[in-house]
């Protein structure tokens, strides 16, 4: 495997563990979302920061994914493509 496949194979990896992320923190905002609001209602810091910036990078990383899948010459995807390898 080639090096920038194994970039690429590392950013996909990452995306998906950064969707996981967003999707588990917002599921924790709603189920203790007063532990995230101050006095007046408004978000924390922290948590703008975390409910933003995780979806934000998982953007760019799959932004990473794509470059670094042109870079190892991975071909594109293919509705309905067989992934397994041949013979």
């Amino acid at each position: 495997m080639t090096s920038p496949a194994r970039l690429w194979l590392f950013f996909r990896c990452l995306r998906w563990a950064l969707m996981v992320a967003a999707v588990v923190y917002n599921i924790e905002f709603i189920l203790h979302r007063s532990d995230h609001l101050n006095s007046f209602g408004q978000l924390s810091d922290a948590t703008a920061f975390w409910m933003f910036g995780l979806p934000l990078a998982f953007i760019f990383t799959g932004f990473f994914e794509l470059m670094m899948r042109d870079r190892a010459g991975l071909p594109r995807p293919a509705f309905g493509r067989d992934w397994r390898p041949r013979a």
